[in-house]
């Protein structure tokens, strides 16, 4: 047992003996502030497949619109990093720094995702108002039909309607916006690009009435993908107006969600990259992504390799620790390519010992059986508590393990 100890202890002081430093930060100044106001570029890049940031952290101006809106977390996740790593092939991370956006508005962005009213809706609405607040000035009536005007999921006469419900489905969940900024010789970041994620639903869950059944329809991809460059291009017509943004070079991506249940997130399905100054989207590239569940049968169907290795890996934990529940993996492919598997075995443990005999085991069992042409990561888990990580970067030749303490 001390030699294991030992030996991860030694893992650990490895790991973080390889952590970047953070002494040489830069000071930089916010060209877009009016006093230009004194902020730090972090050297703490961690890789160059990083983007550094400015600090103080500016959150995003839309900050807590994607949690309202998109129902899995999983898709919350991906379409972040995800649109990130979209954004490498266009902003170098050696040369510019990440920013959350900061133009579309929280008020903005909820008025751009609603359900556009059709004539009468909008007369009732307002009559309505008019009636609760007699004395309501009339550039508050004006507001009210422009922000109708702004709403980019379509119209429907009769919400109670099952058939104009699926007919006329609520597409579009969120718009993500991510800046990309450059340092001048002043010492002052600009920004010098943009990259739009505009996500959209694969499966529309609706109720006709309050408390009553609910109803699922499915939205194909190809009409996904039609309504989606359609609003891309409203969205890029309506960030040109803004101060500032007329010129920048823009990448804006399409992300098909999944259903709110499932256990992997959905993926990017188009992408189109506008230049600084244009009006107008150009042609569009297919992203060809997927993330896959294993065990499963779309698993089997299109990778039944690695559905088979995930199957013979747990048939080997089964042989340890005979009452486990399963393991349950995730792959995620770039032109049906591996890029990284992520497995989870979840367990019940009565000890610490047990942790680090087991987490052994199965380090001794990713040397054995796993590749590394990909990203791996598996996660040992016990009552919902992360138990220990075990990692291994793509083309690394040993795996890396963490065990926690709490």
């Amino acid at each position: 047992m001390k030699k294991i100890i030992a030996w991860l202890l030694g893992t650990l002081l490895f790991l973080t003996s390889c952590s970047p430093s953070i002494n040489d930060d830069e000071v930089v100044k916010q060209e877009d502030e009016p006093e230009q106001n004194t902020s730090i570029v972090s050297s703490n890049q961690f890789s160059k497949e990083n983007y550094r940031t400015i600090l103080p952290y500016r959150p995003s101006a839309s900050r807590g619109v994607i949690v309202n809106q998109m129902g899995n977390r999983l898709d919350i996740d991906e379409m972040e990093q995800g649109l990130r790593r979209l954004s490498k092939e266009y902003y170098d991370p050696e040369k510019y720094f990440f920013e959350e956006g900061q133009y579309l508005e929280k008020d903005m962005m909820y008025n751009w995702l609603e359900r556009e009213m059709t004539e009468q809706q909008l007369e009732d609405t307002i009559a309505n108002y008019k009636e609760s607040f007699p004395n309501a000035p009339k550039s508050k009536i004006e507001e009210m039909r422009h922000e109708n005007t702004l709403a980019l999921n379509p119209p429907i006469k009769n919400k109670k309607s099952v058939k104009q419900q699926k007919d006329n489905p609520k597409y579009l969940t969120h718009i993500l916006e991510q800046n990309f900024l450059k340092k001048n010789e002043d010492n002052s970041v600009e920004l010098v690009g943009m990259s739009i994620g505009i996500a959209m639903k694969s499966e529309y869950t609706f109720q006709t009435e309050t408390g009553g059944p609910s109803y699922h329809h499915e939205i194909p991809k190809s009409t996904m993908i039609k309504k989606g460059k359609k609003i891309a291009q409203t969205v890029l017509e309506r960030i040109r107006k803004m101060e500032g943004l007329s010129e920048i070079p823009i990448l804006i991506t399409l992300y098909r969600e999944e259903d709110q249940g499932s256990p992997v997130p959905g993926s990017f399905v188009a992408k189109t990259s506008v230049k600084g100054s244009d009006m107008s989207i150009g042609e569009w590239e297919t992203v060809n992504e997927e993330n896959i569940l294993f065990p499963s049968d779309e698993g089997k169907e299109k990778y039944y390799d690695q559905q088979q290795l995930v199957q013979d890996f747990g048939s080997k934990i089964e042989e340890y620790f005979p009452n486990y529940v399963g393991v349950i993996g995730e792959g995620f492919y770039i032109n049906e390519e591996l890029k990284k598997l992520t497995l989870e075995i979840p367990l019940e443990f009565y000890g610490k010992g047990e942790v680090i005999g087991f987490t052994q085991y199965t380090y001794q069992l990713v040397s054995e059986m796993f590749s590394n042409y990909y990203d791996l990561e598996i996660k040992i888990k016990s009552n919902s508590k992360m138990e220990s990580v075990i990692y291994r970067n793509a083309g690394a030749e040993e795996p890396k393990v963490h065990i926690f303490d709490k």
